[in-house]
C-alpha cells in the first residue's frame, strides 16, 4: 500500500545534548574514540544492532532516554569536551592552510565507491576504503578536497555462506534518511537536481552531502521519481558493481559527465581533477566542454587547459581489470556528445585507445585517463613500474623509465584502524605527537621504548577479544543453523592464547586464497600441534560473477570439513571495515598470497602492521619496498616465474617451510616472563617502519607537493587572460606535430671511447636538421648505460646536450656525461620536444632517436 504522504522524521533531542546530532552528522565521530563512545552510553546492544550508524541510533532511541542522558552531569561533560574537540578541529589552522596560505582552489576527487565506516555500505573493497582514508587524511592536513561519488541503494551485495559452502548474494536496501548524510536543497528547499542525456531520454539524479570531517563528498543518486518513466535509469544506482555492461557505462557517465555537472550545479568549477581508477574519466570530456563554454574554445585548446589540472591514479596491474567498453556503445551513448565537443567519431574512439588503431571496435577508460591527465601514478613503486610497461606502447620510443606513469604508494588512516589499547600505549611512550604527525618516521621510532611486557599485555588482550568476536559473530550469523549442541561447539572454536593467522581479502584468483591448503596433510599438522597450536580467521567475498572465487571459498570449506579442522579454521561471511577492524588488531600473523606482480598495493597488510600484526607475504605492492627482513616475514625473495603452476607449487612449499621453521616457533618462543621476546621486537619494527611510511598523511603530503600544487600552478596559469597561454600551448603543439617529421639526427660523435673508466667523462655531439622547427622547440640528450646482450641500452639515464651554434639550417648539440657503471656500456641521442608549459617532455609522446 503506498502512503499518501511521505516525510521524514528526525529525533527529538533536548537542547541540552543536541550537539550529538551535529556530531552524528560528520564522520568525524568514526576517528574519534570519545565520540564514539558517547553513542555507545546511549545504548550499547542499539549501537551494534544499528551497525554503528548513529543517525539510526539518535531516530530509535526513545525521546525519555534522552531526557534521561541530558540531566546525567557525566555524559552532559562528557558530550562538552567531544563537542569542544570538534568544534577545534573543525575550525584550527591545517597543515595545508599553514604551507600554502590563501591557496583556496578547491582539489576534486573523483571515485565510484567510498568506503568510510561500515554504517554507510557504499564500498565493496580496498579501492574504495582507501578513498575513505584519502578524504579523513585530506581533512585532518586541510587539504581543500571536494569529493564525488555515486549513491547506491543497496550498496554492494551482502554475502551468505550456504552449509555446502556455496556463495550466495542478498541485496538491503539502504535508508539514506537515516543515515549521516543530507540531501542538498536549493534556496527554496527544494532537491537540487543534475541531469544527463542518455540514449532513452534524460536521466535525472539528485546529489546528497555526506561530511568526512572538513572534507565534503557529493554523492549522485538516480532512484528519484523524475525517473519514474524509464524505470531503467531509476536503478542505475541501484547496486555497486551490479548490473551489465551497458549498467556500468551508465553509471561511469553520471559519475563522471554527472559529477562534473553536479559541482557547477554547486557552484563548485572545478580547476583540478583527481579520478581514482578509470571508471571517472569521462571527467574530463565533461571538463573540457564546460571550458568550450566558459572560455569559447575549440575542444584541442579546451583539452590542454583539462589536462593540466588532470590526476590520474591507476589501481588495477592487469589489463583484463581495466574497463574496456565496446565501441557500440559508444555509438549509443555519445552519439551527439563528441558532436558537442566538435569532434568526429573515429577522433572521439581514437581518445580510448592506442595511437594507430584504425576503426577501434573498444575503448578504453584507462587509455582515455592516461592520454587527458598530465599526473598519472601507480599505487606502489613496483605497481608503478608494471604500469610504466604495461601502457609504453602510449609512448613508443620511450624507454620504459621514462613513461610518465610515477607511483605515490597507499596508506591508511591511522586513527581509523589502530586499536584503543595501542592509542594509549602510543600517548604514553611516544608522545600524542604520533596522532598529527602520523608521517613522522623519527616520532614512530620512540615505539621500542614501549616495555616489551606491556606491548604483548595489550595485543594478547585484543587477539582474545578477537576469538570471542568471532565465536559471537559465527552464532549471530549461523543462528538458524545451529542447535543446542551446535552452539556449544561454536563456544569451543579458537583458542585465545594459539598463533592466529588472518586472511581477509576480495576472493579473486590471482590472490591465491588456496595457497595454504595445497597440502592439507601438511597445514593439519601445523594446525593441530598441541604444544604449539596455530589458527586461521578467513573472510572476503568474491565477485558475483566471479564462479572461480567462489569455488575457492568453496574448496576451503571443504577441506576444512574433510580434515577436522573445524576448530582451528574459521571462515567469516559477509566481511566489512567492522569485521577488518577486529581482525588487524587481533591476529597475530597477516597473511597475504599474491601472484606477483598482481598486487597493486594492499592496504590490509598496513592497518595490520600498525597493530603489531607481522605481515607474512608475497614481495608484491607495498610490502615489495616496505619489508627489511626483521619487520615482518617475506614468502619468496620477488621471483617472477613464467608459468603459474611452478609459482604456485614453489611458493607454497616456501610458505609451510617460514610457518613451521621460523614463524611457528618464534611466537612460542618465550622468556621467564612469557614473553616472546624476538616476536615482540619484530613487532616494535613493523610499527616504527610500517606506521609512518604507509600512512595516508604521508600519502597526502605526497599527492599535494609532487602533483596537487604543481597541477594547480599550471593549471591556473594556462587559464589566465582567457586562456592566452593555454591558447599558445596549443598552437606550439600543433606546429611542432606537423613538424616533427622534419627533425633528422645527421650525426653523433662520442669522445674518449678508448679511454673510459668508471667516474670518468665522455663528451657527445650531436648534428640536426631542424626544419622548420627551432632550437628552443626541443631538448637534445644523450642517453646512457649498460648494453644487454641484444645491444640494447637497459636502465639508461639521459644528460641534456648544450645547443652551440647553426649553420646551413643545421644546429649543433654538445654535452659530457660521466660513467656511473663498468662493463659494456653504450651511448646514442635523442630529440624531444619541450616547452615552458608542458610539465613532462614525454607529454607528446614524440621523440626521435639517432
Amino acid at each position: 500500500m503506498k502512503p499518501k504522504a511521505i516525510y521524514i522524521v528526525s529525533a527529538t533531542v533536548p537542547e541540552r545534548i543536541s550537539a550529538l546530532k551535529e556530531i552524528a552528522y560528520n564522520y568525524w565521530w568514526s576517528w574519534n574514540y570519545d565520540a564514539q563512545d558517547l553513542f555507545i552510553r546511549i545504548d550499547k546492544e542499539l549501537w551494534e544492532e544499528v551497525n554503528h550508524n548513529p543517525v539510526m541510533l539518535l531516530n530509535k532511541t526513545p525521546i525519555e532516554r534522552f531526557i534521561e542522558l541530558s540531566e546525567q552531569s557525566d555524559f552532559v561533560s562528557s558530550l562538552d569536551s567531544v563537542y569542544s574537540s570538534f568544534r577545534k578541529y573543525m575550525e584550527s589552522s591545517s597543515w595545508f592552510s599553514e604551507n600554502y596560505p590563501g591557496n583556496l582552489n578547491h582539489i576534486t576527487y573523483f571515485c565510484l565507491e567510498y568506503g568510510i565506516n561500515e554504517s554507510f555500505p557504499n564500498y565493496s573493497g580496498g579501492l574504495g576504503i582507501l578513498a575513505g582514508d584519502h578524504l579523513k587524511s585530506a581533512s585532518d592536513l586541510g587539504v581543500p578536497i571536494i569529493a564525488v561519488g555515486l549513491l547506491y541503494q543497496m550498496g554492494y551485495f551482502r554475502q551468505q555462506i550456504t552449509q555446502g559452502g556455496w556463495q550466495n548474494e542478498s541485496y538491503y536496501e539502504n535508508d539514506f534518511f537515516s543515515m549521516p548524510m543530507i540531501l542538498v536543497r536549493d534556496a527554496n528547499g527544494d532537491p537540487v537536481v543534475i541531469d544527463i542525456q542518455l540514449p532513452k531520454g534524460k536521466c535525472y539524479a539528485y546529489i546528497w552531502q555526506v561530511q568526512v570531517g572538513r572534507v565534503s563528498l557529493y554523492l549522485l543518486d538516480t532512484n528519484v521519481s523524475q525517473n519514474s518513466e524509464i524505470p531503467q535509469y531509476q536503478v542505475i544506482t541501484n547496486q555497486l558493481y551490479g548490473g551489465n555492461n551497458e549498467t556500468r557505462i551508465q553509471q561511469e557517465i553520471l559519475l563522471g559527465i554527472g559529477g562534473i555537472r553536479a559541482l557547477r550545479e554547486l557552484g563548485i568549477n572545478p580547476t583540478i581533477i583527481h579520478i581514482n581508477e578509470g571508471h571517472a574519466a569521462f571527467a574530463a570530456l565533461e571538463c573540457a566542454r564546460f571550458i568550450m563554454k566558459d572560455f569559447s574554445l575549440d575542444f584541442r585548446t579546451a583539452v590542454e587547459l583539462t589536462h593540466a589540472g588532470l590526476i590520474f591514479t591507476t589501481h588495477t596491474p592487469v589489463p583484463a581489470g581495466n574497463e574496456v567498453f565496446p565501441s557500440s556503445l559508444l555509438d549509443l551513448y555519445f552519439d551527439g556528445y563528441w558532436q558537442q565537443l566538435g569532434l568526429q567519431r573515429e577522433e572521439f574512439l581514437l581518445l580510448g585507445n592506442m595511437d594507430g588503431v584504425e576503426n577501434p571496435d573498444s575503448f578504453s577508460m584507462t587509455i582515455l585517463a592516461l592520454r587527458l591527465s598530465s599526473f598519472r601514478n601507480g599505487v606502489s613503486e613496483l605497481h608503478g613500474k608494471v604500469a610504466r610497461s604495461m601502457w609504453k606502447n602510449l609512448w613508443r620510443g620511450f624507454p620504459d623509465n621514462d613513461i610518465p606513469i610515477r607511483h605515490v604508494t597507499n596508506g591508511i588512516h591511522t586513527l581509523s584502524w589502530v586499536s584503543e589499547g595501542l592509542a594509549e600505549l602510543y600517548d604514553r611512550y611516544i608522545s600524542p605527537r604520533w596522532r598529527t604527525e602520523t608521517h613522522d618516521n623519527t616520532v614512530w621510532n620512540k615505539v621500542h621504548s614501549i616495555p616489551n611486557e606491556e606491548l604483548w599485555r595489550v595485543h594478547n588482550r585484543y587477539r582474545e577479544r578477537l576469538v570471542l568476536f568471532t565465536r559471537d559473530y559465527l552464532l549471530k550469523k549461523q543462528k538458524s543453523m545451529l542447535s543446542a549442541s551446535g552452539r556449544s561447539q561454536v563456544n569451543s572454536y579458537l583458542n585465545p592464547d594459539a598463533l592466529t593467522i588472518g586472511f581477509a581479502r576480495r576472493f579473486a584468483t590471482y590472490k591465491r586464497a588456496t595457497l595454504l591448503f595445497s597440502d592439507m596433510p601438511r597445514l593439519h599438522k601445523i594446525l593441530c600441534n598441541e604444544e604449539r597450536p596455530v589458527q586461521l580467521i578467513i573472510a572476503g567475498k568474491a565477485h558475483p560473477h566471479d564462479t572461480a572465487g567462489k569455488e575457492m571459498i568453496q574448496k576451503i570449506i571443504h577441506d576444512v570439513r574433510a580434515y577436522g579442522l573445524d576448530k582451528h579454521v574459521v571462515f567469516l561471511e559477509d566481511y566489512s571495515i567492522a569485521v577488518a577492524r577486529r581482525l588487524v588488531k587481533g591476529c597475530d600473523v597477516w597473511l597475504n598470497t599474491p601472484r606477483r606482480p598482481h598486487e597493486a598495493s594492499g592496504t590490509s597488510g598496513m592497518k595490520a602492521a600498525l597493530n603489531g600484526c607481522l605481515h607474512a607475504s608475497i614481495l608484491d605492492g607495498w610490502w615489495a619496498e616496505s619489508y627489511n627482513g626483521e619487520n615482518g616475514f617475506a614468502i619468496g625473495t620477488g621471483e617472477e616465474y613464467g608459468e603459474a603452476k611452478d609459482m604456485d607449487i614453489i611458493e607454497a612449499a616456501t610458505l609451510y617451510e617460514l610457518l613451521e621453521q621460523i614463524i611457528v616457533p618464534e611466537f612460542y618462543e618465550r622468556n621467564y616472563t612469557k614473553v616472546p621476546v624476538k616476536w615482540v621486537q619484530r613487532m616494535k619494527n613493523s610499527i616504527a617502519t610500517c606506521a609512518g611510511l604507509f600512512s595516508t598523511h604521508r600519502m597526502l603530503r605526497d599527492y599535494t607537493t609532487k602533483f596537487y600544487i604543481p597541477s594547480m600552478n599550471r593549471a591556473i596559469e594556462l587559464r589566465s587572460d582567457v586562456a592566452k597561454k593555454g591558447k599558445e600551448l596549443r598552437d606550439w603543439k600543433h606546429k611542432v606535430r606537423s613538424s616533427w617529421a622534419d627533425i633528422e639526427i645527421i650525426d653523433v660523435q662520442v669522445y674518449g671511447l678508448d679511454t673510459a673508466n668508471v667516474g670518468g667523462s665522455m663528451y657527445v655531439k650531436a648534428v640536426l636538421r631542424l626544419g622548420s622547427m627551432d632550437v628552443s622547440d626541443i631538448v637534445v640528450e644523450a642517453y646512457h648505460g649498460s648494453v644487454n646482450a641484444d645491444g640494447f641500452i637497459i636502465d639508461g639515464r639521459s644528460v641534456a646536450l648544450d645547443y652551440t651554434n647553426s649553420e646551413s639550417g643545421y644546429a649543433e648539440f654538445r654535452g659530457s656525461y660521466t660513467c656511473l657503471d663498468g662493463g659494456k656500456q653504450g651511448c646514442t641521442v635523442r630529440v624531444i620536444p619541450t616547452h615552458k608549459y608542458m610539465y613532462d617532455n614525454a607529454d607528446m609522446r614524440l621523440c626521435t632517436w639517432a
